[in-house]
């Protein structure tokens, strides 16, 4: 744990270091391949354990409501991005876990819900946690578009994803922080290009 050893200026100057550090066209592609989400009208599910996990809410909670503007909500006209974290159905999740194995639950919720097109948003700093892996296979193998945010080495996730962001430092926070850090950018960018402003702007 980075913290653990550096003070807060070495700490943040670590943190500066390995943001100028990531690769800003995958971040790039990142944004392109949610806002073709959108354009086609594909669903977005995002995947993760533990502190991922929370991220894949968190992403999924800011895609769903913030690719609007407020005043736009209660606008049914307006087009929306489907998104969904398959890690929010507790009930699914335990009897997934309890009954078949945990290395199943989110593979079986793409089984029901997952269709060419769609994207699989798969989150693991290890990039070696078996049911993120198992859900990724399964969408490479049925036509769906896996785009991976990782850290350490890369793991498998990196291996097999088809497209992905990777975080090249062994420090799980800071690896977590980076992913939700630069999440925003992407976010911000397919708002304003769903809305066609700043950049954007027709």
């Amino acid at each position: 744990m980075l913290g653990a050893s550096l003070d807060t200026q070495d700490y943040m100057a670590r943190l500066n270091q390995e943001l100028d550090r990531i690769d800003q066209a995958a971040m790039k592609r990142w944004a392109d391949t949610i806002y073709e989400a959108w354009e086609g009208g594909h669903f977005v599910y995002i995947i993760g354990n533990g502190g991922s996990g929370t991220t894949a809410s968190h992403m999924a909670e800011d895609l769903g409501k913030s690719t609007l503007h407020e005043s736009d909500l209660h606008d049914e006209s307006k087009k929306r991005l489907r998104v969904l974290s398959l890690t929010d159905n507790a009930g699914w999740l335990m009897a997934v876990g309890n009954d078949l194995a945990y290395d199943q639950i989110f593979v079986q919720q793409l089984m029901n819900y997952g269709q060419p097109g769609d994207v699989l948003l798969a989150i693991s700093g290890s990039g070696n946690s078996p049911n993120v892996l198992n859900a990724v296979d399964w969408a490479n193998r049925h036509g769906m578009k896996t785009f991976g945010l990782t850290g350490y080495q890369g793991g498998r996730l990196k291996e097999m994803q088809q497209d992905g962001l990777h975080v090249a430092l062994d420090d799980m926070g800071m690896v977590e922080s980076i992913h939700l850090c630069l999440f925003h950018w992407v976010l911000n960018d397919v708002f304003a290009r769903i809305n066609r402003e700043g950049r954007y702007a027709a």
